[in-house]
């Protein structure tokens, strides 16, 4: 079998990750000393924006693997699926990531919230723009919107993890129906607060600015990075023993084909929201995408995202065998985080960067790109930590999960054959 061009197997020599058990320490430690040379270097010019708008990319761009856990955690129990048996715990542990330490690294965007959004300046009679989303966007509605989603976050993400781990004790049907319950009441929060937040902390940028799609936008880019990250570390684990005898080639097929499907949904609700603001050609909404039409940001736009995001990704996975081969699809996840970061670039920036990058008004390497990348670092060194130490002191799968045997491919007879026993009449 040749390890780099098929999925791993009980035959792939495993990896050593020894080395790699302080890469979390490193990147905060590297993370901090960027982001300090970072504020150093800009905070003289804009008194810390560049450092507040760099955060929120960076805390956007992890909460979106966060709640993408979340999500594929609860339709494995809605749907009952057997092929994400093995990757589900994991899932549960970067479910887990979205509730008490994303609420810590929060702080800095509460504190730097006036900074961000100019709505939280505007004094006495607000304008129309603002009125009409009363009360959201008010100090006490955007902390009491804050509060409700982490709450949430916090509450369901813990619960399924705490039930799944009742599951491997026990195998009682119980925590099976608890589990599909939360699911079903979850996914419906779910969606109430991932939007939620995409409009207080991403669209409130620009509070003028109305979308009914964003949320939506948010959520596909969120659960298509999710995927290619559970493929790296369904990859990871089975090559450190941790699921070697667990995992199937159906498991890497269903998350490539996910993956597939989520560039075509990503790209469809991003022309679907495109297409219906240009061609109202309203000024109210129109002015977004101007905007991210000059300078700099209309390459990114136009050739970056469009290309980059949809047509190389789609050209690649369409193929069925390109789903089972790791030469293939590690790029293509590793790709798969370049685009998002990219894609968020594109949401976030042209706030604070209205004529891209490259302007002799920014200084893109020594201050904003360097502080990006920083705060990149610290925000994802700080939840590797945490989700390594879940990793590490519970089980890698869940024990118990009824639906074992089916991932596995084996079957088991009924222990009883009374159901199949013909019916006397009375």
């Amino acid at each position: 079998m040749i390890l780099d061009s098929e999925p791993p197997s009980s035959s792939a020599k495993p990896l050593d990750l020894s080395k790699w058990r302080n890469a979390p320490v490193i990147l905060m430690v590297v993370g901090g000393i960027g982001a300090a040379i970072g504020i150093a270097t800009t905070v003289s010019k804009d008194g810390g924006k560049q450092f507040a708008f760099s955060w929120l990319l960076a805390f956007m761009f992890f909460l979106s693997l966060c709640l993408g856990g979340w999500f594929l955690v609860m339709v494995h129990h809605l749907f009952d699926a057997s092929w994400s048996v093995p990757t589900r715990r994991f899932c549960e542990h970067l479910a887990c990531l979205a509730g008490g330490p994303m609420l810590i690294l929060f702080l800095p965007i509460a504190f730097l919230a006036p900074k961000l959004y100019s709505w939280m300046n505007i004094l006495g009679h607000p304008d129309h723009a603002l009125a009409a989303k009363f009360p959201l966007f008010t100090m006490p509605g955007y902390y009491i919107g804050v509060a409700v989603c982490f709450a949430i976050w916090w509450f369901f993400p813990s619960r399924l993890r705490f039930w799944s781990l009742q599951q491997d004790k026990t195998g009682a049907a119980d925590c099976t129906y608890r589990m599909r319950f939360l699911s079903c009441l979850g996914i419906v929060l779910f969606a109430l607060t991932l939007t939620l937040a995409a409009i207080m902390w991403m669209k409130g940028l620009m509070y003028e600015w109305a979308s009914t799609m964003y949320g939506v936008w948010y959520f596909a880019g969120s659960v298509w990075t999710t995927l290619a990250t559970v493929y790296v570390i369904t990859m990871i684990l089975q090559r450190t023993t941790a699921l070697r005898d667990l995992v199937q080639e159906k498991t890497y097929y269903m998350i490539g084909s996910l993956l597939f499907a989520f560039t075509v949904f990503w790209a469809y609700i991003s022309f679907a929201q495109y297409f219906i603001i240009w061609n109202a050609n309203m000024p109210e909404e129109t002015f977004w995408y101007v905007l991210r039409e000059k300078g700099t940001w209309w390459f990114t736009g136009a050739i970056i995202i469009i290309f980059g995001h949809f047509f190389m990704p789609f050209l690649a996975l369409l193929r069925i065998d390109v789903k089972l081969k790791l030469r293939c699809m590690l790029p293509i996840c590793a790709w798969a985080w370049l685009m998002h970061f990219v894609d968020l670039q594109f949401q976030i920036m042209p706030s604070l960067r209205p004529d891209g990058f490259f302007t002799a008004a920014f200084p893109f390497i020594t201050g904003g790109l360097l502080l990006d990348v920083a705060c990149m670092m610290f925000i994802g060194g700080f939840l590797a930590m945490f989700f390594l130490k879940a990793l590490n002191r519970y089980p890698t799968y869940p024990l118990r999960d009824p639906r074992m045997a089916e991932a596995l491919g084996v079957y088991v007879p009924p222990t009883s054959d009374i159901s199949m026993a013909p019916t006397r009449a009375k």
